[in-house]
């Protein structure tokens, strides 16, 4: 995303006369708010089966995820360990040795957490400044100095969303100007922080649209819209534990989620189809939680199963790795890494979990063999 001047002025919803009054059709959202509903309930009542061990982990996966998906919706890829670290030192969950802390990563994932934690804390410019601030705490995206914990001020022309290589740019929305940000954003906050009119649901769709049509910051734009979104979703909830994913579901919705932003940017005031768009992929996130349900329930059942089983810290530290899903197979060679041991040190491991009946051999040899967990 980057500014520059552009050559002609396309009509936005937010340089209608009745913006930022959003309607939509009611009638229309129905069904598909009666099934996010039903599909939240459900799995709220699988996870309340759960002991308080068993949802942390899952809580842990969630959050993790929900950093790194927002950073890769923004073509950026975070380090996973350093993201899950993070994030256990700020809920004081142990998971064995921590990755070393960066601050870019902590950075977004202070921005996850207080938007989900703190979701009954007023939102306010200053709080969105120090989300900025966190994003960005060098100043720069990427080498350009950017305006970091203030509205833009398009010093370099209009704030445009555009692709494609210079010259041959193609502009897919342009913002409104800075000079009525101050005015704009506080007409946001005080319509936040109002009890929602109807579905409270709703309300964190026309959040995420509200502010990410603002765009009113240099860069980040998305991801905070994204945090502020959650935010809301949080306060539907009543919540500060987040059992699914939606950033994680838009990442894999991403081309569809940035034509729905860029076609109702160029519609009307009603903004029924993106509300529809928007509560189908929640939908597709809490469904989707089935499968991060499903790896907690396994993790517990194997040390359920292997409780009485004597093992060492880096025994327990890499078999929780690979619990956690991790990439590829297990060899001799991601053990020492994980471990931090020598090749001798992790054959000895790995051969004292293979006589126990933790592990068992994949077929092949040499060094590359590959072991998998009795599950």
């Amino acid at each position: 995303m980057r500014p520059h001047r552009p050559t002609r002025t396309p009509r936005y919803i937010w340089q209608l006369p009745d913006w930022p009054n959003l309607t939509y059709d009611a009638a229309a959202l129905a069904a598909p708010l009666a099934r996010v509903h039903r599909a939240q309930g459900q799995l709220m009542g699988r996870m309340a089966e759960l002991g308080m061990t068993q949802r942390e982990q899952a809580t842990l996966q969630v959050l993790t995820q929900e950093v790194v998906k927002t950073s890769e919706i923004e073509g950026e890829r975070l380090n996973l360990d350093a993201v899950r670290s993070s994030i256990a030192r700020r809920l004081g969950l142990d998971i064995g040795a921590l990755a070393p802390s960066d601050r870019h990563v902590d950075g977004v994932v202070d921005v996850v957490l207080d938007a989900t934690r703190n979701f009954d804390h007023a939102l306010s410019a200053e709080r969105l400044f120090g989300w900025h601030a966190a994003l960005f705490p060098t100043g720069y995206s990427g080498r350009v100095r950017i305006t970091v914990a203030a509205w833009r001020t398009d010093a370099s022309g209009p704030m445009e969303v555009v692709s494609g290589p210079v010259g041959r740019e193609k502009v897919h929305f342009t913002a409104p100007p800075a000079s009525t940000l101050p005015a704009q954003t506080e007409a946001f906050f005080t319509w936040f922080e109002t009890a929602p009119v109807g579905d409270a649901l709703i309300k964190a769709g026309l959040a995420h649209l509200w502010l990410v049509t603002l765009h009113p910051f240099d860069d980040g734009n998305g991801r905070i819209s994204r945090g502020v979104g959650d935010m809301a979703l949080a306060r539907a909830e009543g919540s500060s534990q987040r059992f699914y994913s939606f950033s994680a579901q838009i990442q894999r919705e991403r081309k569809d989620y940035y034509d729905q932003l860029e076609a109702t940017q160029k519609g009307s005031l009603d903004v029924t189809p993106w509300l529809s768009w928007f509560l189908a992929c929640l939908l597709r996130a809490v469904q989707g939680a089935d499968g991060l349900l499903g790896g907690v329930l396994i993790k517990t059942q194997f040390w359920q199963r292997w409780a009485g089983t004597p093992m060492n810290a880096r025994q327990t530290l890499v078999l929780n790795t690979v619990l956690d899903g991790m990439e590829g197979k297990l060899t001799n060679a991601k053990w020492a890494a994980i471990g931090k041991c020598s090749a001798d040190t992790a054959l000895r491991d790995i051969n004292d979990l293979l006589a126990r009946g933790v592990l068992s051999k994949l077929e092949g040899g040499g060094r590359s063999t590959g072991y998998l967990l009795v599950k």
